[in-house]
């Protein structure tokens, strides 16, 4: 079968990269898979490029999800990109195509599940309520308040020594710009977005935050996005306490969310331990790819 491949136009920007597409289709225009392209923009992460690709069950193994990869490729290689980075789950036909094209395993995330009917309250509210002496918890929903913002851009960087594995994800900048341009894109897609954070009584400034992105309707599934505390401010439960509180909050807000959704690292046992202890429980393993193309988008060769 003729597969006919065909860039989109019209891609989508957000405020830390662009994207591009492709569109797999038979003879008859009936879309057979589909790639996407995402050009990361922001200072730190321009040699990257993050890639999503599809192919119809019906239609794999005869050429299209090749064709599609080379044209991802060669838009990131004219692009100038140095790594492009994918993920595939564990066993899945992805799994197995990637290392053919040149991929390697870079990182193995695992995903988890915590069901809000089955969730141990009691377990929850004790640990939200546990006293921290010399922290306050705080929250807000959507975009972080002013007189937060330059104390929530600072804790930001609790996520700079996050377990990546062999990623070369590079370094993301924050400033009070991104951070509110973030929140927006969650609103503009019709989500919300729930903050907690721990504040040091002492100063004010804010030692550690958990995000959560929860779907418009209140209905579903949600997300946990990043969670994590100051180097300085490590060794105390702030963890488990913010994301305990986040639960309760999203429960009591939503009741009629089904569940929440996270992704953690293998290499990172902190993080798996809050997880644990918060009743979640794993769904399935992913791994994430990454194809070397070198500086300048050159072929890289092993």
């Amino acid at each position: 079968m003729s597969v006919r491949i065909t860039a989109l136009t019209g891609p989508d920007a957000g405020p830390a990269s662009r994207r591009l597409a492709w569109l797999a289709s038979d003879p008859d225009g009936i879309p057979v898979g589909s790639a996407f392209l995402r050009l990361y923009t922001e200072v730190g992460q321009e040699h990257l490029a993050a890639l999503e690709l599809q192919v119809h069950p019906a239609e794999r193994r005869n050429g299209t999800g090749s064709r599609l990869l080379d044209a991802a490729v060669a838009a990131a290689r004219q692009d100038g990109r140095r790594s492009v980075i994918t993920q595939a789950e564990a066993g899945s036909p992805g799994d197995r195509f990637l290392p053919l094209r040149g991929f390697r395993k870079v990182m193995t995330l695992i995903y988890t599940r915590l069901s809000l009917a089955e969730a141990d309250l009691t377990v929850l509210t004790e640990i939200a309520e546990r006293p921290h002496p010399g922290y306050r918890l705080a929250s807000w929903e959507g975009t972080v308040p002013d007189d937060l913002a330059d104390s929530f851009v600072v804790s930001r960087h609790a996520m700079d020594d996050m377990p990546m594995g062999a990623t070369d994800f590079g370094t993301v900048v924050w400033d009070v710009e991104r951070v509110r341009a973030e929140a927006a894109a969650v609103e503009q897609r019709g989500d919300l977005l729930h903050t907690v954070v721990a504040i040091d009584a002492s100063d004010g400034s804010i030692a550690g935050f958990t995000e959560l992105v929860v779907p418009g309707d209140g209905k579903g599934e949600g997300q946990h996005y990043g969670t994590g505390v100051l180097p300085g401010h490590r060794g105390h439960g702030l963890g488990h306490w913010m994301k305990a509180a986040s639960i309760l909050r999203a429960r009591e807000s939503h009741p009629d969310l089904d569940g929440l959704l996270t992704d953690t690292a293998d290499n990172n046992p902190y993080m798996r331990h809050i997880n644990d202890a918060l009743g979640f429980a794993p769904t399935h393993t992913s791994f994430e790819y990454q194809l070397d193309l070198g500086e300048g988008g050159a072929a890289v060769t092993r």
